[in-house]
């Protein structure tokens, strides 16, 4: 395996080398610079020694590195200290860095060890890190007096140079350079800033947590995805995090998974061991071991001993201790150093000799327990990432790239394992580990033989004492550093009879308690191995049952609380039916088979390690309740506590379900729409075979309905019925079902019999997931007795399904110029018309039978790319793409157009905008932004009145404006939030929330208000809420037919009562544009909604109505095709994708005659009920801003109860539109001089139509992919671009600059000029050749002519001021207001 170097390395090594793996030519050139170099050295300082007196020292790193204890040293001050030092021992120092900070600050590390240029095994590794909180400083300069101490006492006192040569030390004394920049000096609460990164982000709260995985985006951490890197890459053994605050020494776990405030011990498998470790650090310290540090802010804090578990101090969630120990192998604890965080400098010299033993003294403790290598028996080769196993201690560890290993244990006597993947385990029993330096066990592996990897049994064996005729093939030797005589015990690879015949293996442990689990049984099941192996297993619930059951999964991994960027994710779902009962009890009975045999048995090992394991033992569990034990055919307790066939609940492809979806459903839709998985398995009972899909087909007839996948479906159905020789023998139920028979125990499931609404159907058309239905024995609820036969004959089957997620193809999508992973790229496989899309970091997994494919990665905004893979029979074929920007260039611009300006305020919104965007990020600001509320449905007074509140208190954000007034004259109130209300601002965003167009659908009014409470209570509070809100213009119009709500019930859930305004008149078809479309004069409500919309200042409208589950786009009239109906779709399921129940598609409601599947929730507003005169279609046509509809829930005027749950599936939702406003293009236009355009025509793709406004502002919201912009103005040349949007980034930024259109006829100007001036010069000449030769005739007729042609004249004057009276008059009859005064037209008339 190839060792990644991230850190890199101060270029300060007069050795000038890299170890042994350069090429001889490189050693020869390098000893030879190196020789030169020493000569001119020495040359060079004997020439300064004569010409001084020979005074031999080098002054200026001298004074650099003399310690005075008396200030802090800034980032550049650090620098040239730590600097000065590698350059001053370069024999044990080497300065390197492991990344920057947010604002590029090196983190910089000092490696101590000897020879630090050479990576070499037989050190342990160690480490400090320091200041993680930027103004906790002591520790800061406590580790840079460190650093000193160590080099410059190396040669002087035994006691550094001993742990110098024997320890890799390394020493980062500033993790957050940037917050220590900001923090001030003599702050000891730590009121002044400077805690958190320049991102405003907690370090210590942003690791991935065993509990709550990553709850940070990688750009606001750059500091914390460094020095996780830097753990994982040097495999550190022993590390102490140094803080401020307080005077103690605190250890995992810092976090339970309830996280609760404080007060609950978290105990790691390591407990005793790190209580050990936190003593040793406070004994040494005079303060800590008194156990009470008289802090200011919390006098009465005492910690006995000194020393506390993390989370029964306070629950810290993403804390960096606890990542050490579950993800790396390096147990760490964490030192409050002082109670005053930044104290005075004059204090520092006292916090050092305070501290100096202790560190030391921690430090040493990196050489206790156990240590030494595992390899290869053949070839002596090192095994790197071998497990080493404790017995007793659930916490394993793994060899380093030397195959060295360093396990820390307290004195005792212990039996330890290795364990690598192919090769026979070994254990070596009742190893004795002393006081001191670490015992030495060295471990020889022996490759496991073929039989035995086919029988798929590995376990260990009693280590024992070989014969001594013959050497033994695999051997360990134990001795202990201070001088015991070295011990041989030999593996289980060896035999006392023969050295060439392996010994027998026993069986993996297998589980000893059949009985049927009840509810509560089952429940503490799951708590028990969860709390016994957390490491492996995480227990969760995706929802509740109908009776409010939690339906279980307990998840089985390696890391069981994240999705691990290509490991896939596997399910098994069992007991869906609550009378079909061995899933259940096999599925549980495979939790305690995979939890046992983790670490010692290679198959269970392997595919925990590889595999994200969930098991959902129970999915019907309150049918399972009513059930009974020795039910053979029956339907008791088969469906749901109400009586609804799980199995026959979800939406499907070609019937429509008419049954209400039950929470069982909605959950698990959920839960497959939330995670990655690539397969599953459905396991029911009733007879013995495995069903794959389709269940049914278009006729509802029993026949074999093949699906797009239907050879890898066979594969996987074959590949648990083979391990089950009674199902693969296709005579399941002979007694029962004599006629039954299924071929290698398999069989298409409309084939055996047609289902509608299957879960297994849902699985393929809906998510990336392979599903088959698996029925485990003719007998629905055996007898208890029976339960070992059942576990016995599935066992492996189980297993060997599982294995099967590994086979066809997988990889990575990703963006060629960033290297990041593109999610939701479609994976497209020639010939087989079903797609799959990737994970949220790219990733991706297609099963597929062996053969050669032709094989398509695409997604929006990036050429497609096209590649040939070749599947094997075993193992799956790892295929990444890299895909190319359509337009590579910045934001997609056209490389020849203007670059925007941006300064770093805008790029942290873009990324903002991205965070919210991508994975959690929008779920994480829903779950931290809740807000006290108590809901109820309002009368128009104490809307009202809420709404005046909202102004009264939160002024500088809120202004409340009336547009008109009801039929009754109820005021409509628009509410504005903006951090500067009532103000012009065109280079933000305007978004309008409308509700109550018809008012018996109250719930939108509510979800308003609530909506406008919460944006304003989390000003100033929530960084993100503030932002958005700085940075848009949110228009909230809680009501529209305030007339119409008064008059409706509530419970009322399909009543029109309220439904239209006091005329009678249904406001959703009253918005008419055109005077030839309106037959009377529009509603007074209608007018004010029009006034507002005709504003021609949104961007974005949505309107929330009731009767039904579903999010509409326009139009509401019949049309032919719907211009830009992409970018329109795409804004309504950015709604539905957020709401956790109208993505599923079921949009239906009973209690109105709704009933349908509608994909993904969204659907063109005509298909569902086609009308004239909408607001919607209004707001398009000429408010040229597009408007959705979003119905909330089936019942228009459901209890008061609702509100809450409601609102908990809404906000979501409502805050993603906050997001999407920022999205598509925006830009300005202006012409060469940089003056704004307004009234310019953005042409979208040909079609749809904006304009810019005030400063030459636009904004367009498109959907994902490429478009083309034209711009159009008066006296300007056309100008075009393209742009690429993405769906998570931020808008893309264009400037058009126009120049003047100087083409007159389409020809340029210049020649135009020209010819009309040669033109006009012919003209001329042509008229003085006409007039001479009139002038020259007869002068008789010429006074008669003259008085003729002044006639003519004055009669040509008359017309002319005439036509220019009746030319002014038409003008000013065309421009003229109609707000004039008589005075004004007057005057007008008189010009």
């Amino acid at each position: 395996m190839t060792k990644k170097n991230t850190a890199s390395t101060f270029p300060f090594s007069p050795k000038g080398r890299r170890g042994q793996t350069n090429m001889e030519h490189g050693k020869t050139r390098s000893l030879r610079v190196s020789l030169f170099v020493s000569f001119v050295y020495f040359a060079t300082r004997l020439g300064d020694a004569d010409a001084s007196g020979l005074h031999w020292r080098r002054s200026a790193p001298a004074a650099e590195t003399e310690e005075n204890y008396n200030k802090y040293y800034n980032y550049v001050e650090l620098t040239s200290r730590l600097r000065a030092y590698a350059q001053k021992y370069p024999h044990i120092a080497n300065l390197s860095s492991v990344g920057q900070s947010v604002q590029g600050r090196e983190l910089w590390t000092m490696r101590i060890t000897r020879d630090p240029l050479v990576d070499s095994p037989g050190k342990p590794g160690f480490k400090y890190v320091g200041n993680m909180h930027g103004d906790e400083t002591v520790s800061r300069q406590v580790l840079v007096y460190l650093v000193e101490y160590l080099l410059s006492e190396y040669d002087r006192e035994p006691r550094i140079g001993a742990l110098v040569n024997t320890t890799d030390i390394y020493i980062m004394p500033s993790m957050n350079p940037d917050g220590f920049e900001v923090s001030q000096e003599g702050d000891c609460g730590g009121h002044t800033g400077g805690r958190n990164n320049a991102k405003n982000m907690d370090l210590n709260r942003s690791f991935p947590d065993q509990y709550d995985g990553v709850t940070a985006t990688a750009d606001a951490i750059p500091e914390v995805l460094a020095v996780m890197r830097w753990i994982q890459d040097k495999k550190f053994v022993l590390s102490g995090n140094l803080h401020g605050g307080t005077v103690v020494a605190s250890y995992p776990f810092d976090d339970v998974a309830s996280h609760p405030q404080e007060g609950q011990y978290s105990m790691s498998a390591d407990d005793t061991l790190f209580r050990y470790l936190a003593r040793e650090y406070s004994k040494n310290h005079p303060v800590m071991r008194t156990g009470q540090p008289n802090c200011t802010e919390s006098p009465d804090e005492t910690f006995e001993d000194g020393i506390t578990n993390g989370a029964q101090w306070y629950d810290v969630s993403g804390g960096m201790q606890d990542y050490n120990y579950v993800y790396g192998n390096c147990l760490e604890i964490t030192m409050e150093l002082s109670c005053c965080k930044y104290p005075l400098a004059a204090e520092l010299r006292k916090e050092w000799e305070l501290n100096k033993e202790s560190l030391l003294a921690y430090m040493e403790k990196v050489h206790i327990g156990i240590r030494g290598y595992v390899k290869d028996k053949a070839s002596g080769s090192a095994l790197p990432n071998a497990s080493i196993v404790v017995a007793g201690i659930r916490h394993n560890l793994t060899t380093g790239n030397y195959g060295d290993y360093y396990r820390l244990l307290l004195p005792g006597v212990y039996n330890i394992t290795a364990v690598a993947t192919g090769y026979t385990p070994v254990t070596v029993n009742n190893v004795k580990v002393l006081e001191g330096n670490a015992t030495r066990l060295n471990f020889t592996l022996e490759t496991v033989a073929v039989e035995q990897n086919l029988a798929g049994n590995m376990s260990l064996t009693t280590p024992f004492t070989p014969p001594t005729t013959a050497p033994p093939p695999a051997s360990t030797s134990i001795t202990n550093t201070r001088g015991t005589t070295p011990t041989q015990v030999v593996s289980s690879a060896g035999s006392p009879s023969t050295s060439s015949q392996l010994p027998p293996q026993p069986p993996p442990i297998q589980p000893q308690d059949f009985r049927h689990h009840n509810y509560a049984d089952m429940e503490l099941f799951l708590r028990k191995y969860s709390s016994e192996f957390p490491s492996i297993a995480h227990l969760y619930s995706i929802g509740r049952s109908a009776e409010g059951r939690e339906l279980y999964v307990m998840v089985i991994s390696d890391n069981p609380t994240v999705h691990e960027h290509g490991e896939p994710e596997f399910k098994y779902v069992g007991n869906m039916h609550g009378n079909e009962v061995v899933g259940r009890e096999l599925l549980l009975n495979l939790i305690e088979y995979l939890c046992l045999n983790y670490g010692t048995d290679r198959e269970v090992t392997e595919l925990i390690n590889d595999t994200r394991i969930h098991i959902m033992p129970s999915m019907n569990p309150d049918g399972y309740e009513v059930a009974t034990e020795g039910d053979v055919r029956g339907t008791k307790g088969r469906n749901n506590s109400k009586k609804y066939d799980l199995n026959r609940n979800f939406p499907d492809q070609f019937a429509t379900v008419k049954d209400p979806r039950q929470p069982e459903t909605v959950a698990v839709m959920n839960w497959l729409k939330s995670n990655p998985f690539v397969l599953s398995a459905n396991l029911h009972g009733g007879s013995l075979v495995v069903n794959y899909p389709f269940d049914d087909d278009k006729e509802g007839k029993t026949k074999y309905s093949k699906c797009p996948d239907d050879k890898i479906f066979q594969q996987l159905a074959r590949a648990y019925a083979q391990e089950n020789h009674l199902m693969h023998s296709g005579h399941p139920c002979e007694e029962l079902y004599p006629r039954e028979y299924f071929a290698d125990g398999i069989t298409n499931g409309a084939h055996w019999y047609n289902v509608a609404g299957g879960m297994q159907d849902w699985n393929y058309v809906n998510t990336n997931c392979f599903e088959v239905t698996i029925e485990l024995g003719c007998v629905k609820y055996p007898r208890a007795k029976d339960l070992p036969n059942y576990w016995e004959q599935n066992r492996q089957s189980l297993l060997q399904y599982i294995h099967q997620v590994h086979s066809g193809i997988k990889g990575t999508v990703s963006d060629i110029r960033d290297g990041l992973g593109i999610p939701n790229a479609t994976i497209h496989v020639e010939d087989i018309d079903h797609n799959i899309s990737t994970a949220l970091t790219g990733d991706y997994w297609r099963l597929l039978v062996p053969g050669t494919y032709s094989v398509t990665a695409s997604a929006h905004g990036y050429h497609p790319v096209r590649t040939y893979a070749t599947v094997v029979q075993k193992g799956a074929e790892v295929v990444d793409f890299r895909l190319t920007r359509v337009h590579s260039d910045l934001n997609g611009l056209s490389p020849s157009g203007p670059k925007p300006t941006q300064n770093p305020s805008e790029e942290e919104f873009k990324s903002l905008i991205k965070d919210l965007s991508l994975g959690q990020g929008l779920e994480q600001l829903v779950r931290s932004t809740d807000t006290e509320n108590s809901f109820r449905f309002r009368d128009y007074k104490e809307r009202s009145a809420f709404l005046r509140g909202l102004t009264l208190n939160f002024p500088k954000i809120t202004h409340l404006h009336s547009l008109g007034q009801s039929v009754e004259f109820r005021t409509i109130s628009a509410l504005e939030i903006s951090n500067n209300p009532g103000e012009a601002e065109p280079s933000e965003p305007k978004v309008r929330f409308v509700a109550g167009i018809h008012g018996n659908a109250p719930v939108g009014t509510e979800l308003l208000l609530e909506f406008a409470a919460f944006l304003c209570i989390n000003y100033g509070k929530n960084a993100a809420i503030t932002r958005l809100i700085n940075e848009t213009r949110i228009v909230i119009v809680p009501s529209v037919n305030p007339d119409g709500r008064e008059q409706a019930a509530e419970t009322q859930c399909t009543s029109t009562q309220g439904f239209s305004n006091a005329h009678g008149k249904d406001l959703d078809t009253d918005f008419f544009g055109n005077a030839s479309q309106r037959v009377v004069e529009p509603q007074p409500e209608t007018k004010a909604m029009m006034d507002m919309i005709l504003d021609k200042g949104y961007t974005l409208s949505v309107a929330l109505d009731g009767g039904s589950l579903v999010a509409t786009y326009p139009y509401d009239k019949p049309v032919q095709s719907v211009e830009n109906e992409g970018t329109l779709k795409y804004l309504a399921s950015a709604y539905a994708n957020n709401h956790p129940k109208m993505h599923l598609g079921d949009t239906g409601c009973s209690n109105n005659g709704q009933t349908s599947n509608i994909p993904d929730g969204v659907m063109r507003a005509a298909e569902r009920q086609s009308h004239m005169g909408s607001m919607k279609d209004f707001s398009m046509d000429f408010g040229h801003c597009p408007e959705i509809t979003v119905y909330t829930g089936c019942c228009v005027f459901p209890p008061a109860e609702q509100l809450a749950t409601l609102w908990a599936e809404n906000k979501k939702p409502l805050l993603s539109m906050l997001v999407e406003v920022h999205k598509g293009v925006q830009g300005v236009v202006r012409d060469k001089s940089g003056k704004p355009i307004v009234g310019a025509i953005i042409v979208l793709n040909g079609g749809v139509r904006v304009f810019t406004g005030e400063g030459g502002y636009f904004r367009a919201l498109l959907a994902p992919g490429n478009h083309n912009i034209e711009a159009v103005a008066d006296g300007y040349q056309q100008q075009r671009q393209e742009v690429v949007v993405s769906c998570y980034e931020a808008a893309s930024s264009i400037v058009i600059e126009f120049d003047t259109d100087n083409r007159i006829f389409g020809l340029p100007r210049e020649f135009v000029v020209a010819s009309a001036a040669a033109s006009m010069t012919a003209l001329v000449v042509t008229a003085c050749i006409i007039w001479c030769v009139c002038a020259a005739k007869s002068n008789r007729q010429k006074d008669g002519f003259h008085r003729l042609r002044q006639d003519r004249d004055d009669y040509d004057d008359e017309i002319r001021l005439t036509s220019m009276g009746s030319k002014k008059s038409l003008l000013a009859h065309e421009f003229q207001d109609e707000s004039e005064s008589d005075e004004e037209t007057l005057y007008a008339n008189k010009i």
